[in-house]
């Protein structure tokens, strides 16, 4: 292969990767106090009622809600705004206007999955709150559909000097998450760029 094309190749490739980058880092600098309020509200919901919220469709108008209890996990499927939602969401004890409102912001800023996640550090258990997006602004045509993962820790996080997350301030590996390397937005908040939403 002559080396220009070489070049052009290798030039493309690595504009795209920094695309990636400045596209999800500046989405979330845009939109940070939405996303932050959507974070911060899940966060305090889940710790009363354990739940997640899930957009099914890519129109978001289908969702489904998972509640935990102590022995299983209940699955629903709604349209966003069907009256049998809201009888769901009061069965178990949630605040309905929490999670409309929750429903509404995931919609707005096209969050296709929101969870909280547990991980450990040496033997203390920690959670996180995982949100996956999928917003419009970042498909491109004829390329695979890519989700773009924050993740919210409750606690500044350590990294290395290229902003991967590691394990600890002793513990010099980078931290996966579901398998996936997160880059630093600030010390709290990471994303990834994944084929898998959550």
């Amino acid at each position: 292969m002559p080396s220009g094309i070489r070049y052009c190749i290798i030039l493309l490739g690595t504009l795209a990767c920094s695309c990636t980058r400045l596209n999800i880092t500046n989405y979330y600098r845009k939109h940070q106090n939405t996303l932050d309020g959507i974070s911060g509200v899940y966060r305090s919901a889940w710790h009363a009622h354990h739940f997640s919220i899930e957009f099914t469709d890519r129109s978001f108008d289908q969702l489904s809600l998972e509640f935990d209890t102590d022995t299983l996990t209940y699955i629903y499927e709604f349209t966003v705004g069907e009256p049998r939602m809201q009888d769901s969401i009061l069965k178990f004890g949630c605040d309905t206007a929490v999670i409309n409102s929750l429903v509404s912001g995931m919609r707005s800023m096209e969050c296709t999955w929101i969870n909280n996640l547990d991980y450990y550090t040496d033997t203390t258990r920690h959670s996180l709150v995982y949100i996956s997006l999928w917003p419009r602004t970042f498909n491109l045509p004829f390329a695979n559909k890519k989700y773009y993962i924050l993740t919210y820790f409750s606690q500044p996080q350590y990294f290395d000097p290229e902003g991967n997350l590691m394990t600890g301030r002793r513990l010099r590996r980078i931290r996966k998450i579901n398998g996936e390397t997160f880059k630093k937005i600030n010390d709290r908040v990471c994303y990834t760029v994944s084929a898998q939403f959550r």
